[in-house]
Formats: C-alpha cells, structure tokens, sequence
C-alpha cells in the first residue's frame, strides 16, 4: 500500500510479502529515502537522486497506471540494490539530516548508507 501526504511532502509504502516486507519512506523535504527491511532488522537509507527517482506528483501517477494497466512499460520504475556495509545506530545528528519520518521508521536499528 501507498500513502502520498503531499502537505507533508513525503511517501509512506508498506510491502507485506512475508518473509520480503518492507516500510519505506519518501522523504522529499529531507532528500532521502529510507527502506526498512523486516527480514534483516536493519535500515537502509539513500539520498534521492532527482534523474532516478520520480518527483513527488508522479509516485501517484506511476502507481495508479501500475495498479490498472499491469504491462505498463515505465522508464521511472524505482529499483535499487543495497550492498552491505559498516552500520551505525542513529544519532541525533542522523535524525536532524533524514527528518522525523525517517527517525520514526528506524530508530533502534541499524543504519546503512
């Protein structure tokens, strides 16, 4: 599931696929995106990228043609492979520079840049 607050400026996903759940946050104000994976107990977190991931007003729109049209051919589909690397738990520093969306999502876990 997809939930846009756009007066906020961020997106909340929720993947429940068993084993393969996930949260993620879109924080647009902040700049970056977070990816809790449940299997893992660990959060991933990268800075967005304007020429990869879509703005704002278009996450609803790719996900409205994906819900309806399943063969749609999109070229801002988002895939992104993490690679593991050294973790810290976050600081009060970390949730000022990812946002309190970010913070909520992952406090208490890993963090990987």
């Amino acid at each position: 599931t997809m939930t846009i607050h756009s007066e906020e400026h961020f997106v909340d996903v929720h993947v429940r696929s068993g084993v393969y759940s996930s949260d993620t946050i879109f924080d647009y104000s902040h700049g970056y995106i977070a990816t809790r994976l449940f299997s893992r107990n660990a959060c991933f977190i990268m800075k967005i990228q304007k020429q990869y991931i879509p703005e704002l007003r278009e996450i609803g729109r790719l996900a409205f043609e994906t819900q309806t049209m399943k063969d749609v051919y999109s070229p801002n589909n988002v895939w992104t492979q993490f690679q593991s690397g050294n973790s810290v738990l976050g600081r009060w520093k970390d949730w000022i520079l990812y946002g309190k969306q970010i913070e909520q999502l992952c406090t208490g876990l890993p963090l990987y840049q």
